[in-house]
């Protein structure tokens, strides 16, 4: 497994306790530091001793892809997983993984339904969609299926074949990955249906950045244009709205200026209004919470001066 580490010392140890209770004990960590400032480091070695299982590696700040693509090539097992620094398993995750591929050689990537956690790290008690037994291609641009990179288990032999994350991309690097496996068409990608992956949500994480992950998401497309110019030309529109939807849902948990929710949901329904048919519940909620957050917006001002001037 490839875990990559910048400065996480708030949430690593609870991270790795899942992996040292894994029922499965035949594994190999490889833990990529990307220039920690913080105790991170001192974390893991005091976690882990002397385990002949775990390799420490740190290497200058270079990215989540870099570190990634460093641990991949510094592992020797036939299966990897990743899992990023704020994550969990569940105990049997990685034993329910290896007997999954056991008994589907076809099967290139595998994940499981994801439950989400508060940025504390309590139970939320909202899961991930159950996975499908199957994907397409368009799942991957319209999309993501898997929630995380933590929940996947996948053969290294595709990962050697169509090659490691790219090394310049920070935000939805892991979605171009997985577009990039299922338009080659070799590999099945596939869901296991038991929650197996805790994934802790965070507005001080990667994708705290609204603005970033649009511009990542507009990268995967570039280079999907690449490998697939006819999925994109054909879907895009749809897959912008899709994404720039998701973009107002989350301005809405971060709490941010209600503008940039109401920018994000008009460019969507722009991009394609027959998101409302095809997707109406997600549509609709999202709509009416970012623009009633516009509306009340000034009111919300003007009790703020009112407080402020009854308290002087």
């Amino acid at each position: 497994m490839v875990v990559p580490i910048y400065n996480a010392a708030p949430h690593i140890a609870q991270t790795l306790r899942s992996v040292q209770n894994q029922s499965l004990s035949n594994w190999e960590l490889i833990a990529v530091d990307d220039g920690s400032s913080d105790d991170s480091l001192a974390i893991v070695s005091g976690l882990f001793g002397d385990d002949p299982r775990v390799h420490l590696v740190s290497q200058p700040n270079a990215g989540v892809s870099m570190a990634r693509n460093r641990g991949v090539a510094l592992s020797h097992a036939p299966l990897i997983a990743f899992l990023d620094a704020d994550d969990l398993w569940h105990p049997d995750k990685l034993a329910l993984h290896v007997a999954y591929h056991t008994n589907h050689p076809d099967v290139g990537v595998s994940f499981a339904r994801v439950a989400f956690l508060s940025p504390e790290g309590s139970p939320t008690g909202l899961l991930a969609a159950l996975p499908l037994e199957s994907h397409r291609p368009v799942d991957f641009l319209c999309e993501n299926p898997t929630n995380t990179t933590s929940n996947w288990v996948l053969r290294r032999q595709v990962f050697d074949s169509v090659g490691g994350f790219v090394a310049d991309m920070s935000y939805s690097e892991d979605l171009e990955w997985l577009l990039r496996v299922a338009c080659d068409g070799r590999w099945p990608i596939a869901g296991l249906p038991q929650v197996l992956t805790y994934y802790r949500t965070s507005a001080g994480g990667l994708s705290s950045s609204l603005q970033r992950m649009e511009q990542g998401w507009l990268r995967l497309i570039s280079e999907a244009r690449g490998y697939a110019p006819e999925l994109v030309a054909r879907h895009f529109a749809t897959a912008q709205a899709i994404h720039l939807r998701y973009l107002a849902r989350r301005s809405l948990r971060l709490g941010g200026a209600p503008s940039i929710g109401t920018d994000f949901m008009l460019r969507s329904l722009r991009s394609d209004w027959r998101i409302l048919l095809g997707q109406p519940r997600r549509t609709v909620l999202t709509a009416l919470a970012v623009f009633a957050r516009q509306l009340l917006a000034p009111f919300g001002r003007l009790g703020g001066r009112h407080d402020k001037a009854r308290s002087c």
